[in-house]
């Protein structure tokens, strides 16, 4: 017999292999084999999380370290940024078009508006340019990809409480007396940023895949500043106006504007509890669960496509 036909006998003699007639899903779960870069389920996605919140903290400081490191004046700019913006409103609201006329305290009134709107606002443009501005990052490192609008929601958090210390400086400059209700911007603050850090998620996976988006965020920005009370009072633009209900509704209730008028409550003595929307801290913590829970989930859906095609 030749050596071909003995070895085509003991091939067709040969047991059949243990795997043959498995599915690929079948084999993989035989041997214990997972997809590379596949969504872990959301309390294992959460657990991911919080193993590397170590490296969340490090990257965000890292980052605002960097950001004006090609800058003569360096860190100085993340105060005095807002500072320059606060002081061109005032020129252009507060006296040419007379936005401070029935407003006490207008100044510390208009600054702690620019520097809590800003917060949101950066948190936001940051959160769009996440996965896609960091691309390198997600291609060469297995990570939970949420580590990165938290992380640059976290660095806005801390350029904020920067500008916090210019803020109090200005309310004490202006004759604002510090109480025991100042200890309200903590809690505000703290669900603005769960806020924040929901918005930045969604944007984040709707910029993964929409470069573009980038582009129209600061249009977006400015008519939401705009319609938030930075500059003016909404009480007063509102009073002695007939405009539907639904407006009046969705200005009172505009997230953006329920923070900003938190912490002004807590800062200023000449902001009353009457300028507060009703329920306003309800509404303060339904945006931070809404956005937060859901800006979450929505981007831990798409975990496995970031940095793909």
């Amino acid at each position: 017999m030749s050596e071909t036909t003995h070895d085509s006998a003991v091939a067709m003699s040969a047991p059949p292999s243990a795997d043959e007639g498995l599915t690929a899903a079948q084999r993989a779960e035989k041997y214990g084999l997972a997809q590379s870069g596949a969504r872990p389920s959301l309390a294992e996605y959460i657990r991911q999380l919080w193993d590397r919140r170590h490296f969340i903290s490090a990257f965000s400081s890292a980052r605002l370290t960097a950001q004006f490191s090609q800058a003569k004046l360096g860190q100085v700019w993340q105060v005095a940024t807002p500072l320059l913006n606060a002081l061109v409103y005032y020129l252009i609201f507060g006296l040419l078009i007379g936005t401070r006329k029935g407003v006490p305290d207008y100044v510390p009134f208009l600054v702690t508006g620019v520097f809590i709107f800003t917060f949101t606002q950066s948190s936001v443009m940051a959160g769009t340019r996440a996965i896609s501005g960091s691309l390198g990052l997600v291609r060469a490192l297995h990570f939970p990809r949420a580590c990165l609008p938290i992380s640059f929601s976290l660095m806005q958090l801390q350029q904020l409480l920067i500008s916090m210390g210019v803020l109090v400086v200005i309310l004490l400059g202006f004759g604002q007396v510090p109480t025991l209700a100042w200890l309200l911007v903590i809690p505000a603050l703290a669900l603005q940023f769960v806020f924040n850090t929901g918005l930045a998620m969604v944007m984040a996976r709707l910029g993964s895949k929409t470069p573009d988006l980038a582009q129209l965020m600061p249009f977006i920005m400015r008519t939401w500043m705009y319609a938030s009370g930075v500059m003016f009072s909404i009480d007063l633009i509102m009073k002695g106006k007939h405009v539907p209900h639904i407006v009046e509704v969705l200005l009172y209730a505009n997230p953006a504007a329920v923070y900003i008028d938190l912490v002004r409550f807590a800062l200023i003595d000449s902001f009353k509890a009457h300028q507060l929307p009703p329920h306003v801290w309800a509404f303060a913590a339904g945006w931070a669960v809404l956005a937060g829970v859901a800006g979450f989930v929505y981007f831990w859906k798409a975990e496995e496509r970031y940095g793909r095609g």
